[in-house]
């Protein structure tokens, strides 16, 4: 797919198929992800079986926009400022989940929400909010071709989403904005935008 002129006809058959308790790979701003819809638990179960992931690990969110962040995750007035100015960007914020969101999601009261800067991404998520999770398994390397991705993980995805080598491999910049005082929890994609992000949080009272 050309990710700056995306088949919009194979974008909704992966909404069906998500919709439908299906698992995607996709691609986002940092690294390809494993998407199903968080509202199908048995959908999420099935990202962990995949991944040989532990289930006390939670899986994050992606949302098409800030209309959507707010149905699934409490934000304040300094949080909302933070995130209006960073998203959409390589960066997840992790926030105060609503009971909307499955314990099968996130087992804690927490949850992590990304809006990529990728139309295709966020194309995907525009019924309902996905799990974003790298396309790896536990502990294995992250890889930037889904030709790759797929050899690793073998023949367990209902559709790929291909566009080619993902430059950086990075994943996204992990930030807490649920602690009186913000915390960085994951470098992530390293650039100035980082320290820049870095200061705003420093100067934020919450």
């Amino acid at each position: 797919m050309n990710p700056e002129n995306p088949d919009m006809d194979l974008i909704s058959e992966a909404i069906d198929i998500m919709a439908q308790g299906g698992v995607i790979l996709y691609p986002t701003d940092t690294v390809y992800g494993l998407g199903a819809n968080i509202f199908n638990n048995d959908a999420v179960k099935r990202i962990y079986e995949i991944k040989e992931r532990e289930k006390s690990k939670p899986l994050s969110v992606l949302v098409s926009d800030m209309d959507s962040m707010e149905l699934i995750a409490h934000l304040n007035n300094n949080s909302r400022e933070i995130i209006n100015k960073w998203l959409p960007g390589p960066f997840t914020f992790i926030l105060n989940k609503k009971t909307i969101v499955s314990p099968y999601v996130s087992s804690s009261s927490k949850v992590g929400v990304r809006i990529p800067d990728y139309k295709i991404a966020r194309s995907l998520a525009s019924i309902f909010p996905i799990t974003t999770t790298s396309a790896n398994i536990a502990n294995e390397d992250t890889l930037s071709n889904p030709h790759d991705i797929l050899k690793q993980m073998g023949d367990c995805i209902d559709l790929v989403i291909d566009v080619g080598d993902l430059e950086g491999g990075e994943p996204s910049t992990v930030i807490d904005l649920t602690y009186p005082k913000p915390s960085l929890v994951r470098g992530g994609v390293i650039s100035n935008t980082l320290k820049s992000i870095k200061e705003d949080i420093n100067n934020i009272k919450f």
